[in-house]
């Protein structure tokens, strides 16, 4: 038998490792600035974790989560999506107690698994960035967090993107909200497609997320959650648009939006990039919003909370088209190329030296001819090459040549190893 990787998920060679990389230093660096913690919780969970907090007739539980029992007939579930992780890590270690600061901000970056069909930027084991904000129930902190993701995508270099949002109010809304979805579609019961058939029993919202042509004619004419909500969240909700739009972010309010969570309450949103080469049409690169109650769900105090989360496969696929120069290749930093098995002790003690001054250096471990290691130096696109042969060596001192023009300086192994720095400055 032939081993190949699982069906769904993919090898992350080295070269796109460093696009990884790259995409993981700018978010951590942007949610630091912002005053969010990392956190990282476990791959796998208890079952009932996800089958609570997503609803047990979600299609993200009946479908595509992968769960089963372990040596000790304890059932368990690959995480589908972060929220729930962190939210059960939030209440088990107190982290709501007076000690810590309120919000109480995270951010992860982490795998998630889902058995779904793959294709382009979606695979059975994925990757998710993402944030969660406890503490707050003030509109302005929806409002940080929805930035948070426009900023991402503009600092990230993503183009043609815009905002849908909506609200679903409180659960009161949704419960009202729920039973007029109820009303609307079981007259139509018998057209609608079998998911939304389903659905009509156990979360008749998601009917409104549907793609299916069957179910499409009969969504213009559907209840609408705008219509629903109470007086305080018309207030809270127009609060937030109308500060978006004096901060000159451009938005869609999106009745049929829904989020296919059942944790959601109050705002949710989306962030979708229109670009015809990735897709035929728009595709959601960033969605979340808030969850008022999944905290107190967990046995923790009743705790507002927001967040969103990011597929990084998708993200990284929308990168590569719209901001490939953000993944140009940038090489070592020096190479250092030597004759002679004297040279091969200094060769060493000064790769070493150079990486301890910061910077990235590489010798040819295979000794090759001076012409082959030059080629390999090349391949590696070094800036600089440094020569060693016994003349170096017995007068302790080199060129150091950049690659792009053939400029060198002449210096001491002393001066590489205490005042690199000033070494490249002459280069200036």
């Amino acid at each position: 038998m032939k081993l190949q990787k699982p069906k769904g998920t993919v090898d992350i060679l080295p070269q796109t490792v460093r696009q990884w990389q790259k995409v993981e230093e700018i978010t951590r660096n942007f949610f630091q600035k912002a005053n969010y913690q990392e956190i990282r919780t476990p791959i796998f969970e208890n079952y009932e974790l996800f089958a609570r907090s997503s609803g047990e007739e979600s299609d993200v539980v009946q479908k595509e989560m992968y769960d089963f029992l372990d040596k000790g007939n304890r059932r368990l579930a690959l995480r589908p999506e972060g929220t729930a992780g962190v939210v059960r890590s939030f209440v088990e270690n107190k982290l709501y107690g007076p000690e810590y600061a309120k919000p109480y901000k995270l951010f992860y970056i982490e795998p998630m698994f889902r058995y779904e069909r793959p294709q382009a930027g979606r695979q059975r084991q994925f990757h998710q960035i993402g944030v969660e904000s406890f503490g707050s129930s003030n509109a302005l902190q929806d409002i940080e967090v929805v930035m948070l993701g426009y900023k991402l995508l503009q600092t990230l270099g993503v183009k043609n993107y815009e905002l849908h949002i909506n609200s679903l109010g409180t659960k009161y809304v949704r419960a009202k909200y729920h039973d007029a979805l109820v009303a609307y579609f079981t007259p139509l019961v018998d057209s609608l497609s079998a998911d939304s058939k389903r659905r009509l029993t156990t979360n008749p919202l998601r009917i409104l997320d549907s793609k299916d042509e069957a179910d499409q004619q009969f969504l213009p004419d559907a209840p609408k959650i705008i219509d629903y909500l109470d007086d305080e969240s018309k207030a809270n909700f127009n609060l937030i648009t109308d500060t978006l739009t004096q901060l000159g972010v451009n938005y869609e309010l999106d009745d049929d939006l829904v989020r296919g969570l059942d944790y959601y309450t109050g705002t949710i949103f989306e962030f979708m990039v229109d670009d015809q080469e990735l897709w035929h049409s728009k595709s959601t690169i960033l969605g979340g919003g808030r969850y008022d109650d999944l905290v107190a769900e967990f046995s923790g105090p009743q705790t507002p909370a927001v967040g969103f989360g990011i597929g990084l496969e998708r993200l990284l696929l929308v990168l590569n088209v719209q901001n490939p120069q953000l993944f140009a290749e940038s090489g070592i930093d020096f190479f250092i190329a030597n004759v002679g098995d004297d040279t091969i002790v200094p060769t060493i003690k000064l790769t070493e030296s150079i990486r301890s001054a910061g910077f990235s250096a590489e010798y040819d471990v295979e000794q090759r001819k001076l012409k082959a290691q030059f080629k390999a130096a090349t391949r590696a696109n070094a800036q600089y090459v440094i020569t060693l042969g016994d003349e170096e060596i017995a007068t302790k001192s080199v060129a150091v040549k950049r690659l792009t023009d053939g400029k060198q300086v002449a210096t001491t192994f002393d001066q590489i190893e205490t005042d690199l720095q000033n070494v490249l400055r002459q280069f200036n």
